[in-house]
């Protein structure tokens, strides 16, 4: 007798955008090999909220690889055996997410912390041949706003941890069901 597996059911059923909705903060190793287990949690949470289209999870998706890849490389999350990464996801309003990466901070202590932003001064040849410096470009072009700022708004607490976070409106159908 052969044995098919049957289809689990959802762990959780998916639910209208809301409001003021968050999803548990989720910490990883400072280790670029966990930008899959990223990707997956992120897409698993995603998936708890009707409605929302594959691409537009693909582009939050994409976004916040580039955003967790980010803490890996240019901070102590990436550079400590024990640094980590947290992500946090939430909803300000029920037609945005809001996606934020903290990191553990700067390598040099004694650095001006400016936070992470797109090269300016650039040539179009300099952007060709440019082998990084692209995933702050990509993300100012698919969310809705972007910024940075410390974890700590204290001028000595300066090297504690750079938040990035990304907004992205929900696409229209999601937004359907969004009258909570």
């Amino acid at each position: 007798m052969p044995m098919v597996p049957h289809p689990r059911a959802p762990i959780h059923t998916p639910t209208p955008p809301f409001a003021g909705r968050r999803w548990p903060s989720r910490v990883y190793p400072g280790d670029l090999a966990q930008t899959s287990w990223v990707r997956a949690d992120l897409r698993a949470d995603l998936a708890r909220m009707e409605g929302t289209d594959p691409d537009w999870s693909d582009t939050v998706v994409l976004c916040v690889s580039e955003m967790f890849a980010n803490a890996c490389d240019h901070s102590r999350s990436g550079q400590d055996p024990d640094g980590r990464v947290i992500r946090t996801l939430s909803m300000p309003t029920a037609t945005t997410v809001l996606v934020s990466i903290v990191d553990d901070g700067t390598r040099d202590t004694t650095a001006t912390i400016i936070g992470p932003r797109i090269p300016e001064h650039r040539t179009p040849q300099e952007w060709e041949e440019a082998e990084r410096g692209r995933g702050l470009l990509l993300i100012d072009h698919l969310a809705t706003a972007w910024g940075t700022r410390a974890v700590v708004d204290f001028p000595f607490c300066g090297g504690l941890g750079t938040v990035i976070w990304a907004e992205f409106a929900l696409p229209v159908p999601a937004r359907a069901g969004a009258g909570r």
